[in-house]
């Protein structure tokens, strides 16, 4: 790519950057668009729309930035949890190292590139010259200048090493800190018990009690063994999805409500649709009664089992309860609003052939994608794409034409197809069998990373020749030459990446185009909705943002030495990102679930691979550069690194897979003094029922049928 183009697209999308800032700033301000800029605010009351016209509400205004970046991260923990805060960790820790890397990138590695004449630079047509003109591969072969970047890919892993272990460090004593502070959660007293074993002329609920009576007595509490409830689910949707169509009947003409009953509404006699559809709903109502009374389908071998304080369930966790290892398996319990109630209503060979298929899923995901890339990368070369349509010759000719479309159109196409890989990964992690919300978006944000690691990054730079991706498995000690091939050569492509998928898709979620359009059509169609109970506010998608942050992270510290001059596009884009997910945040979205940040030990690990991946390059570009020595003295730092990271595996991981006794305990005798204690433990008896179970009364009919029907049964 030459440098025009990178300045075409990066005009391009910085006037999208400020269009959708100053959209932004005069929507917000608009009445109607409150529940789509404020629906969080708006859900908690503390947004209230004003009918009088004022004339400030169509000029663009800053204010919003300062409101979102007064509030402390102490403040933004109290409101949003701490698993919004350690992603907001994430683009203070990449700020941090691009911002060092800007230093000695900018200041030190690129006038070295610079002025190196391995290439040969013509300055009077610099516009029109590669962007290779600024990187490592302008640098003569055998120079001593090469020691420079030595110097810096060492400063450099040492510095993203420490920073790493600050981070850890601070973000484990938050992890314990946000313990001390919460309130009793079910999951921190609650347990899962699998593969309960079947005894004749007992239940599996009588078994779980009858044990942990036995081996548990002085710390045992309740239990709720899981059942199937596809059918009853099934039902409560249908009844739902009655429920909201009576809704919008109802705020509908007299007219618009009769229809006839026959084929398509043609034949037959007329019906109000309103009685016709509470009659259809009182009758699913009925239906699921009568399904609940028969105690809601067969028992499985699972069972969420409670305990009197959180030391009693972590004994019961962390220790093998049975002789035999395949019974009594104890995993954590959820949250019980986290649990996925659907991954106990299939059976266990069901769900080992969903594993099966989800492995050869991802498989053929990941070669189809290889699709787009490989167009993409002939969008890159104009050589390539008059070769494929000899008839766009002259089209391609014209200067504007040809920096568009090797400048933006490459990665804008990369980018759209890209989002729809996101909720393909989170069906193969529901597939997979996971028991919660939030650990099918863990599973969804690690597939989804090394997705995008290996489609657009080694599948781009690899992309040039036909044998390089079966080369690289075929012949592993010619990987380190092969990367420094062909890596620096693809620095102008994610440059135009980061300025497209990062500048302008960061700032395009401020607009919440889709749901500001489905709110506009509401309204137009339907009027304004007044029943405010099925207003749902939004949570962020960790499992598609934070693999983003880090691939360009990963960009970022690859191309550290490489081209130096993709740094300050990832700074600017990791301070766009901090600001406007502040904003979103403390507007938009609320927490669906809390880990606690869990997500960091994946934010480390990604870091880590980043940094080996950029001392392999470094091997292999200074055996290419005929600097043999640099190579070899470059081979103990990932060694070295991966030395850190076990250690910081040994010291920092356990804390983010359980609570120490010293906490749980301090914490339990803590509690002791808590009034609410008791109530508490009161209602984690039902706590863990399947909502399936639990009576929801939709019909307009009050005669009492609504009661809850299964009031202890399983206790």
């Amino acid at each position: 790519m030459i440098l025009s183009a990178l300045l075409t697209s990066v005009g391009i999308n910085l006037g999208l950057c400020f269009l959708f800032f100053a959209l932004y700033s005069i929507l917000r301000n608009q009445p109607g668009n409150i529940p789509v800029y404020s629906p969080r605010l708006f859900s908690e009351r503390k947004a209230q729309e004003e009918d009088e016209f004022n004339l400030e509400r169509l000029l663009p205004s800053p204010g919003w930035l300062k409101r979102a970046w007064q509030p402390s991260e102490d403040e933004l923990l109290s409101i949003t949890g701490l698993d919004a805060v350690v992603f907001m960790r994430i683009f203070i820790f990449c700020v941090r190292v691009f911002a060092f890397a800007c230093v000695v990138g900018i200041f030190v590695l690129l006038p070295v590139n610079f002025s190196g004449d391995q290439l040969t630079i013509d300055f009077s047509n610099l516009p029109n010259k590669t962007l290779e003109s600024f990187s490592i591969s302008n640098v003569n072969d055998g120079s001593n200048r090469l020691w420079i970047h030595f110097c810096a890919v060492y400063v450099f892993t040492v510095f993203v090493c420490c920073l790493l272990y600050y981070e850890y460090n601070y973000i484990s004593l938050k992890r314990i800190d946000h313990f001390y502070s919460s309130k009793p959660r079910s999951d921190q007293f609650t347990i899962l018990v699998s593969g309960i074993p079947a005894s004749a002329g007992s239940s599996f609920s009588q078994a779980v009690d009858n044990f942990f009576t036995e081996y548990h007595p002085s710390t045992y509490l309740s239990h709720t063994v899981v059942r199937r409830t596809s059918k009853i689910q099934s039902l409560v949707n249908d009844a739902e999805k009655l429920y909201r169509t009576l809704g919008r009947l109802k705020s509908t003409n007299s007219r618009q409500r009769h229809k006839r009953e026959g084929f398509l509404g043609l034949f037959g006699q007329k019906v109000d649709l309103v009685d016709h559809y509470e009659r259809k709903l009182e009758d699913i109502e009925d239906n699921v009664r009568l399904e609940q009374l028969s105690l809601g389908g067969e028992e499985i071998p699972a069972a969420f089992v409670s305990f009197k304080s959180r030391f009693g369930a972590a004994t019961a966790l962390h220790i093998r309860q049975g002789i035999n290892p395949t019974e009594w398996v104890t995993e954590r319990a959820p949250e019980p609003k986290d649990i996925y109630w659907p991954f106990f209503s299939a059976s266990f060979v069901k769900r080992w052939m969903f594993k099966i298929v989800v492995v050869v899923a991802y498989i053929a995901v990941t070669i189809l994608f290889l699709i787009p890339v490989v167009v993409v990368q002939g969008l890159t070369h104009l050589e390539q794409l008059e070769t494929w349509l000899p008839f766009l010759k002259g089209v391609l000719n014209l200067t504007f034409v040809s920096n568009l479309i090797t400048g933006y159109l490459p990665s804008l196409i990369l980018q759209l197809f890209l989002s729809i890989v996101p909720p393909i990964m989170i069906l193969f992690s529901s597939m997979q069998g996971s028991i919660s919300h939030s650990q099918i978006e863990k599973n969804a944000c690690t597939m989804l990373l090394w997705f995008t690691v290996w489609n657009i990054f080694f599948a781009n730079v690899l992309s040039g020749s036909a044998l390089s991706m079966v080369n690289i498995f075929l012949e592993p000690k010619k990987i380190p030459g092969l990367l420094g091939e062909v890596v620096p050569a693809q620095a102008s492509f994610f440059i135009a990446y980061v300025v497209t998928s990062g500048w302008t898709s960061t700032t395009s979620e401020l607009l919440r185009l889709f749901p500001l359009l489905y709110s506009f059509v509401q309204r137009l169609f339907m009027g304004k909705d007044d029943d405010e109970d099925d207003f749902e506010i939004p949570s962020i998608p960790y499992h598609s943002e934070i693999p983003r942050i880090l691939f360009f992270k990963l960009l970022g510290v690859t191309y550290f030495f490489l081209a130096p001059l993709i740094l300050p596009f990832l700074l600017v884009y990791c301070c766009l990102g901090y600001i406007i997910y502040r904003n979103q945040f403390l507007n938009v979205y609320a927490p669906k679930f809390e880990t606690g940040g869990k997500f960091w030990p994946i934010v480390h690990n990604s870091t880590i691979f980043s940094l080996v991946l950029m001392h392999v390059i470094a091997i292999g570009i200074f055996g290419l550069k005929k600097l043999p020595l640099a190579s070899s003295l470059t081979i103990p730092l990932p060694i070295l690194t991966l030395v850190f990271n076990a250690y910081c595996r040994k010291r920092f991981l356990p804390i983010f897979k359980a609570y120490p006794t010293e906490c749980l305990i301090k914490k339990d005798r803590k509690d002791q003094d808590d009034p609410t204690m008791t109530e508490f433990l009161e209602k984690l008896a039902t706590a863990y029922q399947d909502p399936a179970m639990k009576a929801a009364r939709y019909s307009r009919n009050d005669d009492g049928r609504s009661s809850p029907l299964l009031q202890g049964v399983e206790v």
